[in-house]
Order: structure tokens, then sequence, then C-alpha cells
């Protein structure tokens, strides 16, 4: 059987395409190209710690609070290298960070909202 065998993309309404992009490069990284922002896997997967290339699909009760307080319907998470940096990064230049931090047996979490206020979830794997 035919089966869906990761995700191709993350489409995100806007009111200001070229402002969400920026916000996106400077605070996360992201490379914007003609055509979106393209995330890579890593070429050597085999190379990589156990669970650390993945892409995790999964829905929450309507009424969930993971997302925060609001309706946002859709939360992003980012996979990245240094949370701390990032976060730090995010603090200083004003961006709203959410104070609570989650660490797990398979890595550590934190939120921030982009300049749109879509909450965004970023989680760095621990790896082996």
């Amino acid at each position: 059987m035919a089966r869906v065998t990761g995700i191709g993309g993350v489409f995100l309404r806007t009111p200001d395409p070229k402002r969400l992009t920026a916000w996106y490069e400077k605070h996360l990284g992201l490379k914007p190209t003609d055509f979106g922002i393209m995330l890579q896997y890593d070429d050597d997967i085999a190379a990589q710690p156990k669970g650390t290339s993945m892409t995790v699909w999964s829905p929450f009760p309507q009424h969930t609070e993971y997302f925060g307080p609001d309706n946002q319907a859709v939360m992003i998470n980012y996979r990245v290298d240094d949370i701390d940096a990032i976060v730090d990064a995010l603090t200083e230049a004003g961006e709203w960070v959410d104070p609570k931090r989650m660490d797990e047996s398979y890595g550590r979490f934190a939120w921030a909202k982009d300049c749109d206020g879509n909450r965004i979830e970023l989680w760095q794997p621990l790896g082996d």
C-alpha cells in the first residue's frame, strides 16, 4: 500500500509573507529561497544520533493548551542544535519567549512566538 513518508511542507497564512520569512531567517537561521525556506535532512542519516532525524505528526484535542491559550490551529516544532543559544537570542531581541521549559528523555523543549503571534516549539534532541 502507498503511504506518506514524511512532511513535505508547512504552510502558514500571514498578512505579510516577506516580514514573516525575514523573522524566521533572523531568529531561527532559516535561509529563504525562491520557493520558501527549505529544510534539508542530513544526507547521512545513519551518522545521526538515534531519534533525531525524524518529523512527528500528532493530532491534539480541540481544547489543548499545549499550543498556548489562544485558538491557534497549528503549531510547528523546529528541531534545533542549541536551544539555549536560540532562546537567549530571542529574549535579547525582545521576542516573546515562554518561561516554561520541558526536559524529556528524548530532548529539551522551549516555546516562543513569531512576529505574527504564532506559537512555535523548539526541540533539541538529546541523541544517544
